[in-house]
């Protein structure tokens, strides 16, 4: 079994109680738009972290974090994407490939809208960890933990960090 930290959106703003948050994760995955090299950096420097680019992330952080991320853990196919959509509404960018290929789990940022989705259609979860940065039209900054142990997720966890956006 694996314990995951799941933040997206930071924008350049990594709250201190992520770490607290994320004391008992295994890893940190980061969907896109960290903001800075720097933020990646503190993460990585806590935890192991697996994490793409987003769209305002400059050249540094796509150099060291690809567009989308494939892989195989703990018996999950996980792929993970910044603009990845949602079922029934993928963007074109992975549309084709998650209906001929569906991973297991399928993980995006980008809209800031915190969302757990089961898609039948092609028997994938669709996990979004919203935002946890403060850039962005949302009023709760959120982040995700779950576990994931013989192909499956357990355990999902919703985190809110209230804020003084």
């Amino acid at each position: 079994m694996i314990r995951i930290g799941l933040i997206s959106d930071t924008h350049g703003f990594l709250d201190d109680r992520v770490f607290k948050h994320f004391e008992n994760c295994d890893e940190i995955w980061h969907a896109g738009d960290f903001g800075t090299i720097e933020l990646a950096d503190r993460l990585a420097a806590f935890k192991p972290l697996r994490g793409v680019y987003g769209n305002i992330d400059g050249k540094e952080l796509r150099l060291s974090y690809p567009e989308n991320l494939r892989f195989n853990c703990e018996g999950l196919d996980v792929w993970m994407t910044h603009i990845g959509g949602y079922p029934d509404r993928y963007s074109i960018a992975v549309k084709n490939e998650i209906y001929t290929n569906p991973p297991g789990l399928f993980i995006c940022g980008h809209s800031h809208i915190l969302k757990v989705m089961f898609d039948k259609k092609i028997n994938c979860l669709h996990l979004n960890p919203g935002a946890a940065g403060k850039q962005g039209w949302h009023k709760i900054r959120t982040l995700m933990r779950f576990a994931i142990a013989e192909g499956k997720v357990k355990d999902l966890e919703v985190i809110e960090l209230y804020n003084d956006l």
